[in-house]
C-alpha cells in the first residue's frame, strides 16, 4: 500500500514515497507505517540519495489518518484486556513521526487535498510542507473520542495567538492559506505544478551536504509557490480577533462558552461551533489539559512519555 520509487536526477537521486490506498483516502495501516520507515531508514544511510518526496495516490487525499476500522476491531477484540494490534501501530506511528522530525535529508511532503489526523502527523515532521489550492488539513480527533496525538500537542501548540486550542476543539478544518498562516505549512504550489516541480527536481546537481540540499528544495519552491490570490481566503485570517481573543482564556469552560456565543451570521464559526457540540466532552477535556500541561515540552518527551 505503500509505492516505492527512486528518479535519477543529474548527480544523486530522489526517492519516492506514494501512499496507495485510494478506496481509505491513503489512511495508514500498520504495515504502511512499517514500509514508511524501513524505507527511510534505508535511504538516509545511502549518500547518493538526496531527497524524499512524500505524497498520496489519487486525487481526493494525502492521508486522511489512520485506518479507524483496524483500530476498531482492535478495540473491540482485546486479548486478555489489551488491544495489542491497536498498541503496536501507535507506537510504531510514534517512532515513524518522531524519525521524520529528525530526518537529516530533506523530505518533500506534499499535502494534497485532505490531510487529517496520522496523515498530518507524517506532514508536520517534513522539512517541506507543500499544500495545493485544494488541500483541507484538521486534527478531528474530537469527533470521535480520540485526542490530537501524532505529534498533534507539539504542532498545535506552535500556532500563533494559541489558537490551536480552537482547531483541536473543534476540529475544523483548514485551507492552504489558513495553512501556511498557521506554520503548518511552508509553500503552496498549484497541485497542476506538482508533475513540474518534480521534473525540476530531478534536473538538480546534489550536494553531499544535505544542508545545502535543503537550501536547493527552498529555491525551487519558491519558484512555483502561488500566491493567496490564487488561493481560498483565510478564514483563520478574517476571524482572527475573535480566535485570540477565544483562546486566551484560562480555562476549558471559559473557551467552550467563548465557542458557544460565536455570532451565528458567521459560516464558519457557526460550523465551529456546531462541531464543538458534537465532539466528545470526555475529549475536550483531555485535548485541553493535554495542550496546557504539555505546551514547553520537547518533542521527544510529547511522544515516548511513560
Amino acid at each position: 500500500l505503500v509505492l516505492i520509487g527512486e528518479l535519477q536526477c543529474e548527480s544523486g537521486r530522489i526517492g519516492t514515497l506514494t501512499l496507495n490506498a485510494e478506496k481509505t483516502l491513503n489512511s495508514l495501516t500498520l504495515d504502511m507505517v512499517r514500509t514508511l520507515s524501513s524505507t527511510l531508514a534505508e535511504w538516509e544511510a545511502d549518500d547518493e540519495l538526496s531527497a524524499v518526496i512524500l505524497s498520496g495516490a489519487g486525487p481526493k487525499a494525502f492521508c486522511a489518518g489512520g485506518d479507524i476500522q483496524a483500530l476498531y476491531h482492535s478495540a473491540t477484540h482485546p486479548e486478555n484486556g489489551v488491544c495489542i494490534d491497536a498498541e503496536t501501530f501507535f507506537l510504531e506511528e510514534y517512532q515513524l513521526n518522531y524519525q521524520i522530525h529528525c530526518y537529516d535529508k530533506p523530505i518533500i511532503c506534499i499535502g494534497d487535498g485532505y490531510v487529517m489526523g496520522g496523515g498530518l502527523g507524517l506532514m508536520a515532521g517534513a522539512s517541506h510542507r507543500v499544500v495545493t489550492e485544494s488541500t483541507r488539513l484538521a486534527m478531528p480527533e474530537v469527533s470521535i473520542g480520540l485526542f490530537p496525538d501524532v505529534c498533534g500537542t507539539y504542532f498545535l501548540n506552535q500556532i500563533p495567538y494559541n489558537i490551536g486550542f480552537f482547531f483541536a476543539l473543534t476540529g475544523m478544518a483548514m485551507n492552504a492559506t489558513d495553512a501556511i498562516f498557521c506554520k503548518l505549512a511552508n509553500y503552496a504550489i498549484a497541485w497542476e505544478s506538482t508533475a513540474t516541480l518534480i521534473e525540476d527536481l530531478t534536473k538538480q546537481s546534489w550536494d553531499a551536504d544535505d544542508e545545502k540540499n535543503h537550501l536547493l528544495v527552498d529555491k525551487l519552491l519558491n519558484k512555483f509557490a502561488i500566491d493567496g490570490k490564487q488561493l481560498q481566503a483565510s478564514n483563520v485570517k478574517a476571524n482572527l480577533a475573535i480566535l485570540e481573543e477565544t483562546c486566551r482564556h484560562n480555562s476549558l469552560a471559559e473557551i467552550v462558552q467563548s465557542i458557544s456565543n460565536f455570532d451565528t451570521d458567521n459560516t464558519w464559526l457557526t460550523k465551529a461551533k456546531k462541531s464543538l457540540t458534537a465532539g466528545s466532552p470526555i475529549s475536550l477535556l483531555v485535548i485541553y489539559e493535554q495542550l496546557k500541561r504539555y505546551r514547553y515540552e520537547d518533542l521527544q518527551s510529547i511522544l515516548f512519555a511513560e
